[in-house]
């Protein structure tokens, strides 16, 4: 349950379960609260409506963290701190500022943002190969390599074309909705976008046209 503790469990996996741990499934024919009145709720210590909040977007911002970092354990602390925070701060979203998706999605870049600043010195050779399983088809092997090879080469990218390549493409978002996440203009994403998937083509050129057709 989210609450007002940055306490962080050790194993992996088991943040995200903890932030799901609580929830209570909603009653057939119940009104279902937007995200705007979870958050006046939020805000004024409604744990509930918080959780209810988790159920909703949890998911998606698990997903933009792991693609953003490149690694699952990271990004399952961003998500919870994420919501640690809007339980914390809820009073401090304005409805006429941003949509409560913008500004969970914003507070989980600038998150991201802060841990690539602290690896930035880190490479990318230590990363391990994908595993074989000769045990799995023929398609799903080439799909999972895929996979691998295109989260490497986003992980590649300088990290704004990253944020904008996930945010527009894996999840989903509109240019404009991207830009105003990012606090940039649409020209400027469009451009993060154009370089990015330039970029993208280039790394990936490597590894067969019809694999990259596939992916991009």
């Amino acid at each position: 349950m989210v609450g007002k503790s940055s306490e962080r469990p050790t194993k992996s996996g088991t943040r995200v379960a903890r932030l799901r741990s609580t929830s209570t499934p909603a009653k057939v024919g119940a009104v279902v609260d937007s995200d705007q009145e979870l958050m006046q709720r939020i805000g004024q210590g409604d744990r509930d409506a918080c959780q209810l909040l988790v159920e909703r977007h949890l998911d998606r911002i698990l997903a933009f963290s792991e693609r953003t970092l490149g690694n699952r354990s990271e990004a399952e602390e961003v998500s919870q701190e994420v919501f640690t925070r809007v339980w914390l701060h809820a009073s401090r979203w304005k409805p006429t500022e941003a949509k409560v998706t913008t500004w969970l999605f914003r507070i989980a870049m600038n998150l991201c943002l802060n841990r690539i600043a602290k690896h930035r010195e880190t490479t990318l050779e230590g990363r391990a190969e994908p595993a074989s399983d000769q045990a799995l088809p023929a398609t799903q092997i080439a799909q999972k390599e895929l996979s691998w090879h295109v989260n490497r080469a986003l992980q590649e990218l300088p990290e704004k074309q990253r944020i904008a390549i996930n945010l527009c493409h894996y999840q989903g978002w509109k240019n404009s909705e991207a830009a105003s996440i990012m606090n940039l203009s649409l020209e400027a994403v469009e451009s993060l976008l154009a370089r990015g998937r330039r970029g993208l083509k280039k790394k990936l050129s490597g590894i067969g046209p019809d694999l990259l057709q596939g992916e991009t």
